[in-house]
This record gives C-alpha cells, structure tokens and sequence, in this order.
C-alpha cells in the first residue's frame, strides 16, 4: 500500500485554517503547528483593548475546529527551523518530516528598527497584546482619579495612537467612546470626557488604501469623537514618559502601536531572499522556487496583485491563498493538472469609526456612515468561524449598542494590593 502523503501546516491563521479545512477530505495526514493553542478572529481584537468582547469571544481551541477530523492532527509547539532538503520542521525537540509544507505564520509588529520602543508601544497581534492594552488603558484611568500632581494626571489622561491604518482608526474611535461616553460618569475626581486621544499618522491622510472622500470622512468623524490628528508626522522616540513627533514632545503612559508589521521566520528558516518586511517572494502557485514543496501564504507571502501592488495582509486574501494551496496539493497527490495560477479577488476594505460610522470601499461601490457601520458588523459576523461565538458577539454588540455600556472591563495582570501575609491574616 502506497503510504499517504504528509502535509504539515505551519500556523493555524486565516490562511492556514482555511488549507486545513480545504484538506479535510484528501486522502493526505495533515498536522498543524502553532505555538498557541486557539485560532484568533485579529479583526475584532481591538475590541478586547477597548473592552467591548472577552478574549473568550473571539478565539477558539484549534483542536475543536478539526476535532471531527481524525486525519488532522495538532500539535501545540513553535517552529524553530526548517531543513528543506531532508524535508523535515524542527519544532520543539523533534522532527517532523513533510511531502508538503505550508508557511502561514502570519506577521508580528515592526517598529521601524526600533525594537526598544516595543515595551512602551505594544501593538496588537495576540491576546496578550489585547488585554495588555485594555490594563493600560483602564489604569491609566484609575491612577488618574487619585493622582494628586496636576501635570501627572494630564500626562495619564493622554492617549497616542500610531498608526493612520485600519487599525489605528478603530482603536482611536473606540477609546474616544470609551473616555466620553461609556466611563463618562463613573468617577469623581477626574472627567474622563477630558482625555486627549491623539492619532499619529507619517503620511498626509488616514486610511490611505481606502477612496480619498472615505478618508476624508474618516477623519470627520474622529474629529467629531474628539480626537486629534497628526498627519505628516512620524514618531521620532517613543520611551515611557511619553513619544517625541517630530519637534513636538507628548507626554503620556498609553502608546498603542498600528503602524507597521513584519514577517519572521519562513524567510531564515528556509535560507531564501526577502524584502524589507520579511515576505518571501512566490511563485505563481504561491511556492517558494527553490522548493516546489514548500508554499508560503497569507501576511508571509509576497504575492503580486495589480502591477507593483501586492496583495494586501487582509484576512480574505490569506483564506483565498489557503484555499488555492490545499487545491494545488490535492492535485499533485491525486495526479490532477494544477490548477491556473493565483489571482487574488479582492472583496473590499473596510473600517469602523466609532458607532454608527465606517467605511466600505469596493473599488466601484462605497459606502459611509451608519449603513456600512452595520454592513461591516454582519461582514465580521458572517465571518466569524464558530456559530455559537457569532451569536454571542451579535448579542453583545446589540446590548452595548442599546446601553453604550462594555461588559469587559477588567484589569487583570496587576500584583496584589496587600501582602502575602496580610492577605492570609484577612483570609
């Protein structure tokens, strides 16, 4: 008997869950690699920084989303090289051999060859990331209330965001309803409506892959939720007392990263050529060319769209990409013609603001305003990958939109406010 093809994926992303899924009925064993154990809905992630969902809401157990099919295996480790010519991943202390290997290890936050900024400007990748920035946030705003110095509690109050992308926009709208809406009322000594929101951006406008006119009204609506924009000005230093833009010196103890990413691992492991952020440049049937058995997708991927436009790190491009692989592998296993090269179908690009208010941009066909506020929401539902959380996410939005209330708001991560031994003598 002919012994099955082994096919190793490496990250349990967008792209990489999609292959799996795409896999699920070849007569191949697959296992995926990841070093986290759950597969993470990024989009949404802002909305555990600001408070609006639990991490629980938007993250789900790898091994349950492939829990019916006993073909793939998952295995919770972190790649630490590749040998691409015995065909072996070394994850861990073993090795495991592959006939096909997948590259989806997604991107991390690149800092502009500054890693020292990183400490003081985390960004938001990972659930840590996210609770990390709701403890800041939510502090900042708890040390403010008892801040006896004057220029301590204004420096407190100070938010900088950088980053004019997607990203950047919905963590600035939603810490602006945050601070002027949903904690409006709930402290004595200091107005929360009177914290500083400022959005850093080094081009000349927000949203810059989006229509001028949805950039534009972008901008409008953060003007109207009270935050400041600086455009044409990139950050210079950033350290914990606060960030320097361009002459200009903010203080503040909350920076939020949005400005960048980069690709680490595909590149070294496989000893191959990349460009500044780390992308390994495909084939057309997204393979690397010194390695016909070894295909990189999603954020790791260099993959041309439109002349010298790349396709861009959305999550639909990484799905399609996944997708594509699993169909080009699946045919070289049942000795198929390939199928044609990748082309990337672009779905649209969109962005929330702040209640009520985002951006949809087609290319031929936009919207603004409330009606791509709700399209956006059922676009994030619809693809949401477990029923069960999509209904508890709509719920939630729902019940936050009637109350403007946030059900997340917990600080955790902080050290006890009284000692070991105190605490046990109240015990």
């Amino acid at each position: 008997m002919a012994t099955k093809a082994k096919i190793i994926i490496v990250g349990a992303g967008f792209g990489g869950v999609a292959a799996a899924k795409r896999l699920a009925g070849s007569d191949a064993d697959v296992t995926i690699i990841d070093r986290r154990n759950y597969h993470l809905f990024q989009p949404l992630l802002y909305q555990v920084a600001t408070a609006d969902l639990s991490p629980a809401d938007i993250a789900w157990p790898i091994r349950g989303l492939f829990s019916r099919h006993r073909h793939i295996a998952v295995v919770l480790s972190e790649v630490t090289a590749i040998d691409p010519k015995a065909r072996e991943v070394v994850a861990g202390d073993r090795r495991y051999p592959y006939d096909y290997l997948i590259l989806a290890t997604g991107s991390s936050n690149f800092y502009f060859d500054h890693p020292e900024w990183e400490p003081d400007a985390p960004g938001l990748k990972r659930i840590i990331d996210a609770t990390e920035i709701r403890k800041r946030i939510l502090l900042a705003f708890e040390q403010a209330e008892i801040a006896t110095d004057a220029a301590e509690q204004r420096r407190l109050l100070n938010f900088v965001i950088v980053g004019g992308g997607p990203t950047g926009v919905e963590m600035a709208g939603a810490i602006a309803e945050l601070a002027k809406v949903t904690l409006a009322r709930d402290f004595r000594h200091i107005d929360p409506k009177s914290a500083r929101i400022v959005l850093v951006e080094a081009g000349q406008r927000l949203l810059a892959g989006f229509a001028t006119d949805l950039s534009d009204y972008a901008r409008h609506c953060l003007e109207q939720l009270g935050v400041e924009m600086m455009l044409g000005q990139p950050v210079q230093a950033v350290d914990a007392a606060g960030v320097r833009i361009g002459e200009i010196f903010l203080p503040t103890a909350t920076v939020i990263w949005a400005a960048g990413v980069k690709v680490e691992g595909p590149g070294q492991w496989l000893g191959v050529e990349t460009d500044r952020g780390g992308r390994v440049a495909v084939a057309a049937d997204l393979s690397v060319p010194q390695y016909p058995q070894v295909f990189v997708i999603g954020d790791a991927a260099k993959v041309l769209w439109e002349g010298e436009r790349l396709v861009p790190g959305l999550a639909p491009a990484a799905k399609q990409q996944g997708r594509y692989v699993a169909d080009a592998i699946r045919a070289r296993i049942e000795h198929r013609p390939p199928p044609p090269p990748f082309r990337y179908r672009h779905v649209g690009s969109l962005a929330t603001i702040g209640r009520n208010a985002a951006v949809v941009d087609f290319g031929c066909f936009k919207l603004k305003g409330w009606p791509a506020w709700w399209f956006w929401g059922l676009v994030h539902i619809y693809f949401l990958i477990n029923a069960r959380a999509a209904s508890l996410v709509l719920l939630q939005w729902f019940w936050a939109y009637l109350t403007r209330k946030k059900g997340a708001r917990l600080i955790t991560g902080l050290r006890p406010l009284f000692g070991a031994s105190e605490a046990k003598t109240k015990a």
